[in-house]
C-alpha cells in the first residue's frame, strides 16, 4: 500500500450533514413561491397591527363586520377578474355590467314585478350579467384583439346603453324583496356603547361564489383549461383545448359574478344609482394582483384573491381610524402593489 493511499484512507470524511445556508434560502424562497398569499397575509397583519396600535378600537367586532360588509361586492368582482386573469386575459367591464344589470332589474321589478322573490332577482342578475359576459368573450375570440382593449370598449358600450336608454334617475325606494334581503342578518347584537352591530346575510353570496370558483378552478376540466391557456397559449392549443370555449366561459363567469354583485349592492345600500360601482376597477385588479395572481396569466388562487380583497378593503375603509387621510389610500395601495410586484418578480426568478 502506497503512502498516498494510506493518507487518503486516514483522511477524515466530510460530514454528511454540513449546513448549506444558500440551499436553505433557496428552499425558503421556493416555499414562498408556492404560497404567494402568505406575503399578502403578512401585509394584512402588519397593517392591522399598525392601525390597532394607533387606535385600539380597531380590534372590535363592529369593525370586523364593517370590513366583511365592504368586502362582499369587491370580492365578487375580484373572483370574476381572477378567473379571467388566470386565463391570460383581463376584464375592466365588470363594474359597467353590474351597474347595467342592477339598475335595469330594479327598474323592471319596481314597475312590473314588485313582489318578485329575491332568489329570482339574484338568478336574473346572474343570468343577465353572464349574457353580457358572453358578448365580451365572443368579441375577444372573434376580433383576436387584446381583452383589455375589447373590455374597455364594452365598458363604454354598456355604460352608454344604461345612461341613454335605461335611465339616470335614482331609485330611493328599492323593491321590498331587495330591501328585506339587505336587512337580513346572520348575527346582530348591541354593544355596551349602544351600537347596533349586524353581520349581513349578503355575505353568504360571496361565500357561495368563493366555493364555486374554487371548485371550478381546482376540480373541473375547464379549470385546468383556464390555467393551461393562461400559462401558454401555444401549448394549450397543441393539447387540444378549445380557445373559444374557454374565452366565452371565463368572461361569462365574470359577468355572472358581476350581475350577482349588482343585486347585492342594491340590496345592501337600498339605493339604485346608475352612477354607482363604476370607478373601482383598479381597486379590484389591485386586489387580485396583491393576492398573488400574475398579470400574464396561468396563476392565482381563490384564497389569495380574498386576502387581496381584505387588504384593499382594509386600506380603503379602515386606515381612517389611524388618522390616515383618504387621499393617501391610493398611495398606500400603489406602494403595496410595488412591494408585492418586486416580491413576486424575485420568486419567479428563483
Amino acid at each position: 500500500m502506497t503512502a498516498s493511499t494510506m493518507q487518503a484512507q486516514s483522511a477524515p470524511a466530510a460530514p454528511e450533514s454540513a449546513p448549506h445556508p444558500p440551499q436553505a434560502r433557496v428552499s425558503l424562497r421556493a416555499w414562498l413561491a408556492q404560497r404567494p398569499s402568505v406575503f399578502t397575509l403578512a401585509l394584512i397583519v402588519l397593517a392591522s397591527l399598525a392601525v390597532g396600535a394607533i387606535n385600539p378600537s380597531f380590534f372590535q367586532l363592529p369593525v370586523l363586520f364593517d370590513i366583511v360588509r365592504a368586502c362582499t361586492v369587491l370580492g365578487l368582482f375580484a373572483l370574476g377578474v381572477l378567473i379571467v386573469l388566470a386565463a391570460g386575459g383581463i376584464d375592466v367591464s365588470f363594474a359597467a355590467i353590474a351597474a347595467l344589470t342592477m339598475y335595469s332589474i330594479t327598474k323592471l321589478v319596481l314597475n312590473y314585478f314588485p313582489d318578485a322573490p329575491i332568489a329570482l332577482l339574484l338568478v336574473a342578475g346572474a343570468a343577465s350579467g353572464a349574457l353580457l359576459g358572453v358578448i365580451n368573450g365572443l368579441l375577444v375570440h372573434w376580433l383576436k384583439a387584446p381583452s383589455l382593449i375589447v373590455t374597455i370598449g364594452t365598458q363604454y358600450l354598456y355604460r352608454g346603453i344604461l345612461l341613454t336608454f335605461v335611465g339616470t334617475v335614482f331609485f330611493m325606494n328599492v323593491p321590498a324583496p331587495m330591501d328585506s334581503f339587505g336587512k337580513l342578518a346572520l348575527w346582530r347584537f348591541d354593544t355596551p356603547q349602544g351600537l347596533h352591530v349586524v353581520l349581513p346575510a349578503t355575505v353568504l353570496v360571496l361565500v357561495f361564489a368563493a366555493v364555486l370558483t374554487w371548485w371550478l378552478l381546482n376540480r373541473t376540466l375547464i379549470g385546468r383549461a383556464v390555467y393551461a391557456i393562461g400559462g401558454s397559449l401555444a401549448i394549450a392549443e397543441r393539447l387540444g383545448y378549445n380557445l373559444c370555449t374557454v374565452h366565452v366561459f371565463v368572461f361569462a363567469y365574470a359577468g355572472f359574478l358581476s350581475g350577482l354583485a349588482g343585486i347585492v349592492h342594491v340590496s345592501s345600500t337600498r339605493l339604485a344609482n346608475p352612477f354607482d360601482l363604476v370607478g373601482n376597477e383598479l381597486d379590484v385588479i389591485a386586489a387580485v394582483i396583491l393576492g398573488g395572481a400574475r398579470i400574464t396569466g396561468g396563476s392565482g388562487t381563490v384564497g389569495g384573491t380574498l386576502l387581496g380583497v381584505v387588504l384593499v378593503t382594509l386600506i380603503n375603509n379602515v386606515l381612517i381610524l389611524a388618522g390616515v387621510p383618504s387621499t393617501w389610500q391610493k398611495v398606500i395601495i400603489g406602494a403595496f402593489i410595488l412591494v408585492a410586484g418586486g416580491f413576486f418578480a424575485m420568486r419567479s426568478r428563483d
